[in-house]
């Protein structure tokens, strides 16, 4: 299936930290979220081990919501979140 990423999500992967490398990757290979309005999701959790805004963390997980229109996947918003996580699904 072909992904389409919306300008909106780009800017916010930038915000976030994220890029559209990962928003590709967690779409096909990270796991499945419970929908939000109706929006499948996506998550994968990344080794970080770097700083962000000052603070030091093990790990970030990417989210990923869209739609799906025919056979194309078009991304909605990307949430990042930072800290550690004891098992990745």
């Amino acid at each position: 299936m072909e992904i389409q990423i919306d300008p909106h999500t780009l800017e916010r992967a930038e915000e976030r930290g994220t890029n559209e490398e990962e928003i590709k990757d967690v779409i096909r290979t990270g796991f499945s979220l419970p929908a939000k309005y109706e929006r499948p999701g996506k998550a994968k959790i990344y080794e970080f081990k770097q700083n962000r805004l000052n603070r030091y963390f093990e790990q970030k997980r990417v989210e990923v919501f869209y739609t799906i229109e025919g056979d194309i996947i078009v991304t909605v918003t990307v949430y990042v979140f930072y800290g550690k996580w004891e098992e990745a699904a």
